[in-house]
């Protein structure tokens, strides 16, 4: 099993990313699906969820409304579209996937400057 985030980088303060989570060796469709971030000197955290099958999701509330998970099963890929992002936003994501035992992958930075 192999989790590849990427789509990290640098953006100001409002601006945009998309995080792309490439799976290979599980099915995103099949597998409850999520994405964590974990600031500098901070714990891990939860911020997405996108549950197998039916594809129903849940956030963080300091992300509700502003972040939105998503697949394309054809591509076997999850999203993390992030608008709005705050300087809080900083930190290094990571895509999981979950059937009974956790996957993860390495992650991806994404810094956002004031």
């Amino acid at each position: 099993v192999q989790l590849q985030a990427s789509g990290g980088g640098l953006v100001q303060a409002g601006g945009s990313l998309r995080l792309t989570c490439a799976a290979s060796g599980l099915s995103v469709r099949t597998h409850n699906m999520g994405w964590f971030r974990q600031a500098p000197g901070k714990e891990r955290e939860f911020v997405a969820a996108l549950r197998s099958g039916g594809g129903s999701t849940n956030y963080a509330d300091s992300v509700k409304g502003r972040f939105t998970v998503s697949r394309d099963s054809a591509k076997n890929t999850v999203y993390l579209q992030m608008n709005s992002l705050k300087p809080e936003d900083t930190a290094v994501y990571y895509c999981n996937a979950y059937d009974g035992m956790y996957y993860w992958g390495k992650g991806t930075l994404v810094t956002v400057s004031s």
